[in-house]
């Protein structure tokens, strides 16, 4: 079973962050990524950086990127691939949501490329997000919070 934290190992993050970012056509979805890896605190203060654990092995990442008072952009989220196929991604992502409610937001957003994703988009679309546009193979995708 998962158990997912606030964010208690910068150097773990880091690792997986950088894992994902080598996903074949995920490359366009890590435009800040040296910026963002530089100081994943400060990147991410006002929102929050979670990590999933198994057996107290960091495994997977989701983070929370504040965009303004009301709104929200997760990002990065990221399952080892040996850990797939266990229902970690929909703990994380009902751990941000929760994070997102607990931080007062309104709605959170995403973007996801489907074509790369197929997995994990359909997962979003199950748990209830929205599509709002569709950009050249690039999804915005949101879920109003209540």
């Amino acid at each position: 079973m998962i158990e997912i934290r606030e964010c208690d190992n910068y150097e773990a993050a880091k690792e997986l962050i950088l894992e994902y970012s080598k996903i074949k056509g995920a490359e366009a979805c890590f435009v800040s990524l040296d910026r963002e890896l530089a100081d994943l605190e400060g990147f991410y203060k006002d929102g929050a950086l979670l990590l999933g654990y198994e057996d107290n092995e960091p495994v997977a990442t989701i983070a929370i990127k504040k965009i303004d008072n009301d709104s929200a952009e997760a990002k990065r989220l990221y399952i080892k691939p040996e850990y797939r196929g266990n229902g970690f991604a929909r703990h994380m992502l009902n751990a941000m949501l929760d994070k997102c409610r607990k931080l007062h937001f309104k709605e959170v957003r995403f973007t996801t490329k489907p074509e790369v994703m197929s997995i994990g988009y359909a997962l979003y679309q199950k748990m209830g997000f929205e599509e709002l546009e569709n950009n050249e193979g690039t999804v915005l995708m949101r879920m109003l919070l209540g």
